[in-house]
């Protein structure tokens, strides 16, 4: 799933490749995917790209007042092209969910893998008509010790879910917080409410380095070599089975119904492995 470094990226990219062109039109091929009616996104055609930017993990095109907000969701994805061919695609077909054509002949399509579809988009007049955007809590980089602290204290979940949960923290999910945790030395169950101020201090300077250096790794790639870039940084996140670059132990993962965590238990957890969450105490 793109998080927070990948979604600014994108941003940036579509601040150089697409501000200041005339977006031309909207062709929709995956009708589940658009989340709105009012204003149609035929309402889009004609007007200038004016500004990209970030909500977290939304993607936001602002064209001329009007704003193309996209959540790409677990295996959505979007794909620039210098030039596109002028026929639309065919409705229901292949993974594309939708594709926006510029004037000078280039644009992009958003597509999504996999039958299980949650790419979303919405053609709003303001982003905090997005239901997703209007719930999320303060940006992940934005956050001071105290801010997070608040946030944890008051948090009776586990660290883990603390840091994916977008109505507390917005921008993080499952890879970044499992590097986090990493960098951090910190068991992903443990309870949010219960780390000290010192702990508390050291998980904000993961989050930040983990986050800026990620970010910083991103930004001036192309679309195309994002996801590459992404998986080449990572530490322990779906590196099962591979040893830990700090302390060589191997990498050891807990799977859920649809996801998966890893972390390094000499680095994390005392030595101790986790065994599957449904059927083991916690460590704290």
């Amino acid at each position: 799933m793109p998080e927070l470094p990948e979604v600014e990226a994108l941003a940036a990219f579509l601040r150089e490749r697409a501000v200041g062109r005339i977006l031309t039109r909207v062709d929709l091929c995956q009708l589940s995917a658009i989340k709105t009616f009012d204003p149609p996104h035929t309402a889009l055609a004609g007007l200038e790209v004016t500004g990209a930017g970030r909500f977290g993990k939304f993607l936001d095109l602002d064209v001329s007042g009007l704003h193309l907000v996209v959540h790409l969701a677990r295996a959505g994805w979007l794909h620039w092209r210098d030039q596109l061919p002028p026929a639309p695609p065919k409705p229901g077909r292949g993974p594309i969910a939708a594709r926006v054509h510029l004037d000078d002949g280039g644009g992009f399509d958003l597509t999504e893998q996999g039958t299980k579809k949650g790419l979303a988009i919405y053609v709003v007049r303001s982003p905090a008509e997005v239901p997703g955007i209007s719930r999320l809590g303060p940006d992940a980089m934005t956050l001071s010790p105290d801010d997070l602290k608040t946030i944890l204290k008051g948090h009776r979940g586990q660290l883990k879910g603390s840091l994916t949960e977008q109505g507390l923290i917005a921008g993080i999910g499952n890879a970044y917080s499992d590097e986090i945790l990493h960098l951090a030395r910190m068991s992903p169950f443990k309870p949010a409410h219960s780390l000290t101020d010192a702990e508390i201090e050291r998980l904000h300077e993961a989050m930040r380095a983990t986050l800026d250096d990620a970010v910083r790794r991103s930004i001036g790639q192309d679309a195309a070599r994002l996801k590459g870039e992404k998986r080449s940084g990572l530490r322990v996140h779906a590196r099962t089975g591979l040893p830990c670059p700090v302390c060589g132990d191997t990498v050891r993962e807990v799977s859920f119904a649809d996801k998966s965590l890893q972390y390094c238990a000499t680095c994390q957890t005392g030595g101790k492995p986790l065994a599957d969450r449904r059927t083991s105490k916690f460590l704290r």
